[in-house]
């Protein structure tokens, strides 16, 4: 169709690198986007951390009877309001199937290959040059409070060394040696893994420098933001336009990054995807005068701290509630005060922003890349990356350009 191009719809992580990798490979690109700005979804104020090595799914074995006993507690790190939502049963009942060893395991291996691609092509960029986003090799430090947690990471540990990560396991005094902003950490502390080519950066900040790299570089592609997808017209079996208020784009291929957006739109296109938002939250403050220079995660509290450009951003929570992006009162409130009482002068909590963000997940952790199965032949997806969007942003808009240039 003349004057046809790429539509990628989501102007977050995933569908800057999805325009900046299929721009880069020739074709001529558009990318859509709703809000104001790009980053401006789950992408702005995320925890910040490349966990090239931590990318297990959430769903594994356990983690039904561990849900069970959350459920009860008012900080626990994972919360589940259940509503008249036919989406959100059939997702859990899907997370609750995968959350086995086989299905684990399986999903760990796919998501792997995404990140180490994701390490190499983010060191590409900035060997040419990209930068401005806060990007430091620092290192990560996952703390485990109780002897069997421990154990299991042990365990965990040495399956990541068969694969390539670079890992030790600390004792308490280790973990403190390495890291001494833990002198005032409250409770116990067995141990910790220390995984020393791990890295943090600023995902919003990557985002909107990855948008000036596009443009200075002369790519062909074209932003538009404020602009509200209402539907498709389809004919033969491809989708023809993309339907905007009062305009109709011309469509060689459509791309669905949205985040969580993209269930609804591919309901438009007879397509149901489970997916559903992982809601999450943060704190960013200016880092305070014992601030940890490691990435640490308190494993049992699903709390991570990353120092990032002289701010500390603390991020926690995997809360199945719907829709609704507005922090919740109570949660910020946890939040804060397990800073409080794990980290009193790592960051100037008085002047902590807080940010709650939807995170697209599907039931077994593993994103959905590439052509959409049963949809229109030129509809691709890009969508599920749940906590780990950041992490594997590069690696899938590769995966999704090496199978779009098959066709």
């Amino acid at each position: 169709m003349k004057g046809s191009r790429v539509i990628v719809v989501g102007a977050g992580v995933i569908g800057l690198c999805s325009a900046w990798r299929l721009a880069r490979a020739g074709w001529s690109v558009t990318v859509l986007e709703r809000r104001a700005e790009a980053a401006a979804g789950a992408s702005h104020a995320n925890g910040g951390q490349l966990s090239y090595s931590y990318v297990a799914p959430l769903a594994d074995a356990g983690v039904p009877a561990k849900a069970l006993a959350w459920l009860l507690s008012a900080d626990a790190p994972m919360r589940l309001s259940l509503r008249w939502d036919a989406d959100q049963w059939r997702w859990l009942w899907r997370f609750y199937r995968a959350c086995n060893g086989e299905a684990h395991r399986a999903g760990a291996a796919q998501l792997w290959r995404l990140a180490q691609d994701s390490r190499l092509l983010l060191e590409g960029l900035r060997a040419e040059g990209l930068d401005g986003f806060d990007w430091r090799r620092n290192g990560k430090l996952v703390l485990y409070r109780g002897a069997a947690a421990l154990e299991h990471a042990r365990r965990g540990a040495a399956v990541l060394s068969e694969l390539g990560a670079r890992q030790r396991l600390l004792d308490a005094d280790g973990c403190r040696e390495l890291e001494p902003a833990l002198s005032g950490l409250s409770g116990p502390l067995a141990g910790g893994v220390h995984t020393p080519d791990e890295e943090v950066a600023d995902c919003r900040l990557f985002c909107l420098a990855l948008q000036r790299r596009m443009l200075d570089e002369g790519l062909d592609v074209e932003f538009r933001f404020g602009e509200d997808v209402g539907g498709f017209e389809l004919a033969q079996g491809r989708v023809r336009q993309v339907l905007l208020p009062g305009e109709a784009l011309p469509c060689r291929h459509l791309v669905l990054a949205a985040g969580v957006g993209g269930a609804a739109l591919a309901r438009k296109l007879g397509l149901r995807l489970s997916l559903y938002p992982l809601k999450g939250y943060s704190l960013d403050m200016p880092a305070g005068d014992c601030a940890p220079v490691l990435s640490v995660t308190d494993f049992e509290r699903k709390t991570l701290y990353a120092p990032i450009g002289g701010r500390l951003r603390v991020a926690a929570a995997a809360d199945l509630v719907g829709y609704d992006e507005s922090p919740d009162p109570r949660r910020v409130a946890g939040l804060r005060r397990q800073v409080e009482r794990d980290w009193p002068r790592a960051g100037r909590l008085e002047q902590a922003a807080e940010w709650a963000g939807l995170r697209p997940a599907t039931p077994d952790g593993v994103p959905v890349i590439g052509r959409a199965r049963g949809g229109p032949a030129n509809l691709w997806l890009n969508l599920g990356h749940g906590a780990l969007g950041f992490t594997l942003a590069l690696g899938s808009a590769e995966r999704l350009a090496r199978e779009m240039a098959e066709v």
